[in-house]
């Protein structure tokens, strides 16, 4: 049994990666995370020195404000006695038993400090290294800021205590690289949850992209502008084109592989245009050129020859009638494609449909025996297209079954599911022609068919009705044994 319901194309998913490299290489949020915080890294470096300038020159300022309190007493050092006085204000003075060394301010800066300090040496020192796990009270005692100066041929030192300034600056930068540590760690761990939140629009896009590409039946024409604007370097020439998922990013996969999707099936429909196209020229190409034999046979002779008179306008009627059958299945097809063939839905009995094809069947062929088994079923459906879609498979039954065949129409109800039911035992389907039956203008013997009248299209009408009430068709054919042909809707519940 074969079921004319599409089985949906398996995705190809990207082989799983445990590698975090490659994670980091794939994934758009990953990445933009990494990128986040390394700039959040590189801003916290960038504050860390801006504020350790800013503590220096804090320092250099207020060892400068206690040299310039300092400077009036130089010129009365006459002895040492007066550094216990300076000690009480955190500044000692000591004799140098070297020459004075240290940064001597350039000539630009000289006009900025004390004046009579432009040739003193300065630098801020440590006076011992840094403990472990430091004592911040005990670092900011350990800061001085030392000038080193000659005086009436004395080298001297003059230190200051920078401890007033020096605390509050350490306990500043210890904050804030606290505070700098605990961002970065809670930023590695929750940082990348509003990113994912961000591109929430990207993943709903792939979203509607899947939904477009499982959904049944033909694209709408608004749907394939809206395609064509978002593709316009693909074209009906580059229908082959695909988008790379392996290159692409984890959130644009989901996108990438339905657009993918989408394509193929595009391009599936193309060719089938491009085939029914040809098809059809060669289903009108045969009347036209039988009806132009037979015009160019009446021009000849057929104006005297009575017997071919009537062939030819017998045979020109029939041609004709198979052109205007050929042409209205055609005009059909075209407005279900285009969507433009309303559906008058109302509630209806299958049993009565069935009943009424059966009359009608009975009374215009006598060359076989009909049977009906039908009982109620109710579905929600337009009863002419339903009825059509029935009588073309009760026509089918009778152009492929040898007269005195028997034919069945059968209706019932299980599991949800309103069947319609035609069953013969004519000539039956090759096995390798099933697949291909609903296909348009396909025949399974061209002769045959020929013979018979078809145009190949009755069974691609009838899955297009059953299908746009949402049922689907089955088949099940052998040779020389019959054929039976289901219409599956589903049941008002």
């Amino acid at each position: 049994m074969m079921s004319s319901q599409g089985v949906k194309d398996k995705q190809n998913t990207a082989p799983a990666r445990s590698d975090w490299r490659s994670r980091f290489r794939f994934s758009i949020a990953v990445r933009l995370h990494m990128k986040m915080w390394l700039w959040l890294f590189s801003f916290f470096i960038s504050l860390n020195i801006l504020l350790l300038i800013a503590s220096f020159a804090c320092l250099v300022y207020y060892g400068e404000q206690k040299l310039a309190d300092f400077v009036p007493y130089i010129s009365e050092l006459e002895t040492l006695e007066t550094n216990q006085l300076l000690e009480v204000s955190g500044v000692s003075i000591e004799e140098l038993q070297a020459e004075p060394s240290g940064w001597v301010l350039p000539k630009i800066l000289q006009r900025y400090v004390t004046p009579g300090t432009e040739a003193f040496a300065r630098r801020l020192q440590v006076l011992s290294p840094p403990l472990r796990w430091p004592n911040l009270q005990k670092m900011a005692r350990q800061l001085v800021y030392r000038v080193e100066f000659t005086q009436n041929g004395r080298n001297l030192v003059l230190t200051i205590n920078l401890e007033p300034v020096a605390f509050p600056c350490i306990i500043l930068l210890w904050l804030a690289l606290i505070v700098q540590v605990i961002t970065l760690v809670s930023r590695s761990f929750s940082g990348i949850k509003p990113i994912r939140e961000t591109l929430t629009p990207l993943t709903e896009l792939a979203r509607q992209a899947q939904s477009l590409n499982v959904q049944r039946g033909p694209f709408t024409v608004e749907e394939m502008r809206q395609l064509a604007g978002k593709l316009e370097g693909i074209n009906a020439a580059r229908l082959d084109t695909r988008i790379d998922i392996e290159t692409t990013q984890d959130e644009l996969k989901g996108l990438a592989r339905a657009i993918n999707h989408m394509l193929d099936r595009i391009n599936e429909s193309y060719r089938a245009q491009a085939r029914f196209v040809s098809d059809a020229s060669h289903e009108l190409r045969t009347p036209i050129a039988a009806i132009q034999g037979y015009a160019n046979l009446l021009d000849r002779w057929g104006k005297y020859d009575e017997k071919a008179l009537q062939e030819s306008i017998d045979a020109i009627k029939e041609e004709t009638a198979n052109m205007k059958d050929l042409v209205e299945q055609l005009l059909f097809l075209a407005r279900g494609d285009s969507d433009r063939m309303p559906l008058q839905i109302e509630c209806l009995d299958l049993k009565e449909i069935a009943a009424t094809v059966y009359r009608e069947t009975e009374m215009i062929d006598g060359g076989h025996d009909f049977t009906i088994d039908a009982q109620s079923a109710f579905v929600e459906a337009d009863a002419g297209l339903i009825k059509q879609a029935l009588r073309i498979l009760v026509d089918n039954a009778i152009k492929y079954t040898p007269v005195g065949g028997k034919i069945k129409i059968i209706v019932n109800q299980e599991n949800g599911n309103a069947k319609m039911i035609v069953q013969d035992n004519g000539i039956g389907i090759p096995p390798e022609a099933v697949p291909h039956v609903f296909e348009r203008f396909f025949r399974a013997d061209e002769s045959r068919a020929r013979a018979t009248g078809g145009t190949g299209l009755g069974l691609s009408i009838a899955r297009w009705i059953v299908e746009r009430h949402g049922g689907h068709m089955e088949v099940l054919s052998r040779e020389d044994v019959g054929t039976r042909f289901s219409i599956v809707l589903p049941a008002k519940s």
